[in-house]
């Protein structure tokens, strides 16, 4: 999502901030979501003893698709974070 600027921003900017960090979120938890159990089944293969090395790579790749999702998220939520303590800050009180 594209994030305001809390230093300049102004509440309206900062709460439609905040609607588009919280859409983004349920996107990726859904997109998290689907992932699961695709993750479940590869590993599950990529443990069996017929599992080549594309079904090891399949499911490593998943895991890390996850992960990635994951770093995101809590990357987004960092910098939000960061521009309302920076809009707190310009408009105290």
């Amino acid at each position: 999502p594209t994030l305001p600027d809390g230093a300049t921003s102004t509440m309206e900017d900062m709460l439609a901030g905040q609607k588009s960090v919280k859409e983004f979120q349920s996107a990726n938890l859904a997109y998290m979501s689907c992932l699961d159990p695709k993750i479940s089944a590869a590993v599950e293969k990529a443990k069996s003893e017929s599992a080549s090395d594309e079904d090891k790579a399949a499911a490593k790749a998943l895991e890390e698709a996850y992960n990635a999702a994951v770093s995101q998220e809590e990357e987004v939520a960092g910098q939000f974070n960061t521009e309302i303590r920076e809009y707190k800050a310009a408009n105290p009180g």
